[in-house]
């Protein structure tokens, strides 16, 4: 079969079966970005207007992880922790090329175009704005943050992709063990002669708390009601479906609680936020585009590069604000920085989810173009 006649057949298939999925998405669904961008603007109002829900909110932390936020993502994760058969992790990782590509991007290349595009931004383009010492602390703090790989985040935009679970929780493994050992001496090269702490109990506890509790809890669950027909006729038609539903209500609320508890930091810095978010945002893009390239080039299935993507450009934003705290102090630039870092962390990724959904088709074809000249 040509490759003309086998592209028309491929585009014929990819447009049924859009009809198909966008009939099964509800409205909350296919207006998700409206509902995220409703939910953010609750939040400010929220915490602008009702400072005693910040403060609590502020206070419900342990090691600088929120508790309340935790409590949501964990409601986010643990669908996709049952979904996972163990025996595919062993398999993914058989198959390296998607893990190894995004330890590349993650650990050779972000931290140092994150750097560039920090430099490029507070000395030059707005050097003459910005006071010396809060520049430098910007770009201290975008150090911060682009030396940490996301950690947790990446299963709710892995869910969001429908991305293979069992690969998403193996390159997730991998980047917390590089982390422990890559992340103190990769700020101190960019930071220069900086005493930067490695804030273990946040590693260990943001490790626990989003990857081994939920990954233990999916486990037992999915155990547990695989012992018999019925179980598994109920897991699959009623439980996760259900799961899933809520998963997406959790992910708004969660963004409302991240909108609260920054609500003074944007309203006090808004000048301020929208020249961080610049290199933050362009720096987001040019790595998924990086990764969404290499991705095509490598013959990645969807379900690996779509994760992929996101995983080498979403940050560990809870780590590098525990940093940034404690080393300069709540108020300090570099802390500013990294809080940045948390807004438009959750926008930019959902439209990158989007985009990575909409091109779908691209991995798709390359992957049967791949199998027929094999």
């Amino acid at each position: 079969m040509s490759n003309d006649r086998l592209s028309t057949c491929y585009e014929a298939h990819e447009s049924d079966k859009k009809g198909v999925e966008m009939q099964k998405m509800s409205i909350f669904e296919r207006f998700l970005t409206i509902w995220v961008l409703l939910a953010m603007i609750v939040g400010v109002l929220i915490g602008y207007y009702a400072s005693s829900v910040r403060n609590g909110l502020n206070d419900a932390t342990v090691k600088d992880i929120s508790i309340p936020i935790a409590v949501l993502l964990w409601g986010i994760i643990l669908p996709m922790m049952i979904k996972i058969e163990f025996s595919n992790i062993i398999n993914s990782l058989k198959e390296p090329k998607a893990i190894i590509m995004t330890c590349i991007v993650n650990y050779a290349i972000q931290p140092f175009t994150m750097y560039a595009f920090a430099l490029l931004f507070f000395r030059t383009f707005f050097g003459s704005y910005l006071e010396s010492e809060r520049g430098n602390g910007y770009i201290i703090g975008s150090i911060l943050l682009g030396g940490a790989p996301c950690t947790a985040m990446v299963f709710v935009w892995s869910i969001l992709m429908n991305g293979n679970g069992a690969y998403t929780l193996a390159q997730v493994a991998v980047n917390d063990i590089i982390l422990m050992v890559l992340y103190v001496p990769t700020v101190k090269l960019l930071a220069g002669p900086v005493d930067v702490p490695m804030p273990w109990s946040t590693l260990f506890i943001s490790v626990g708390l989003f990857v081994a509790i939920p990954l233990v809890v999916g486990f037992i669950v999915r155990k547990s009601l695989y012992q018999s027909e019925a179980g598994i006729v109920w897991l699959n038609n009623k439980l996760l479906p259900v799961l899933d539903s809520f998963s997406m209500v959790f992910l708004l609320l969660m963004i409302v609680l991240i909108f609260i508890s920054q609500a003074a930091t944007i309203t006090d810095n808004i000048v301020d936020i929208l020249i961080i978010a610049l290199p933050l945002t362009i720096q987001t893009f040019f790595i998924w585009g990086l990764t969404y390239q290499l991705s095509l080039w490598l013959h990645l299935p969807y379900e690996v590069a779509g994760p992929a993507t996101l995983i080498a450009c979403s940050n560990f934003f809870e780590m590098a604000v525990a940093v940034a705290v404690s080393l300069y102090g709540s108020s300090s630039p570099a802390a500013l920085a990294t809080v940045v870092g948390v807004l438009i962390e959750v926008p930019v990724m959902l439209i990158l989810v989007y985009i990575n959904n909409k091109t779908q088709h691209k991995f798709d074809h390359n992957q049967i173009l791949t199998s027929i000249q094999v």
